[in-house]
């Protein structure tokens, strides 16, 4: 299977995994798996100690596991989120007061320095985006093509609904038109090592995968039509609804979201 880059999750890898392969998580609904997902927005969100937030990330790495997915695809994968991490949550570790921890670094605008507190709130903005981040890689990679379709339906209104699905399916396509014009760009010779240096070459590959895109898009809209399409794609799938055990499970991590809310982080304790 061709890919673009190692560094960019493939929709196409990842579908393979959740089609070919079993596990324990595959097994689980995917109502409950998008479940957690919630919950684990919720809990990186409401928890602001580092030691909760590193077991929490630790939890989900070993669920990736128990899943059968590779730890080093996951690796390679992470520098998306680790760019907007330090794009972000870097320059906090300078500005933000408190003890240095290897002293101050002179510099022409003034002295910079790491402080523990920097370091730790750096950790904490890791550790929340990388929970989410695996976990919802990990509900992509066991959960079918079919099922992932059916809950873009039923979650999203109408139209964002539509939206959602034609996008999800035309993701394959763009790949593919991408790809062929890299390798005909690479078939005549051209070195795409460096970025700046051949950022013209960039440009025009970027600008010819959107014309080609909309003009797939169009042609694809007429047959549509043609078909009789009007506003709503029918999903000839479904999910059922999970076991008590699975809902029972889900409420009580978000029982125990709202408990650790109510008496760590706002310290409300139940008379």
């Amino acid at each position: 299977m061709a890919t673009l880059s190692n560094h960019v999750p493939d929709p196409r890898l990842i579908t393979a995994y959740a089609e070919n392969r079993e596990s324990p998580l595959h097994r689980v609904n995917p109502w409950t798996k998008l479940g957690i997902v919630a919950v684990l927005v919720l809990a990186v969100t409401i928890v602001d100690s580092l030691a909760v937030l590193a077991s929490l990330y630790a939890v989900t790495l070993i669920v990736y596991g128990i899943a059968g997915l590779p730890y080093r695809r996951l690796v390679l994968w992470y520098t998306l989120p680790m760019l907007f991490i330090v794009s972000v949550a870097g320059p906090l570790a300078f500005l933000e007061p408190g003890t240095p921890i290897l002293g101050a670094l002179a510099t022409p605008v003034g002295e910079l320095s790491v402080t523990w507190q920097g370091a730790s709130l750096f950790s904490e903005l890791t550790c929340r985006s990388l929970t989410v981040v695996t976990f919802t890689l990990t509900t992509s990679m066991t959960t079918k093509y079919n099922d992932i379709a059916y809950l873009l339906g039923r979650v999203f209104p109408a139209p964002i609904d539509q939206v959602a699905l034609l996008t999800y399916r035309f993701t394959f396509i763009m790949l593919e038109t991408l790809e062929d014009l890299v390798k005909s760009t690479l078939a005549r010779g051209a070195n795409l090592g460096e970025f700046w240096a051949n950022r013209r070459l960039y440009a025009r590959i970027f600008g010819m995968t959107m014309l080609t895109a909309i003009e797939r898009s169009e042609r694809l809209v007429k047959s549509m039509e043609a078909r009789g399409y009007e506003g709503d794609l029918t999903l000839y799938s479904t999910v059922r609804r999970p076991p008590a055990s699975e809902v029972a499970a889900v409420v009580g991590l978000f029982a125990l979201v709202v408990s650790y809310a109510l008496v760590v982080s706002y310290g409300v304790v139940a008379i």
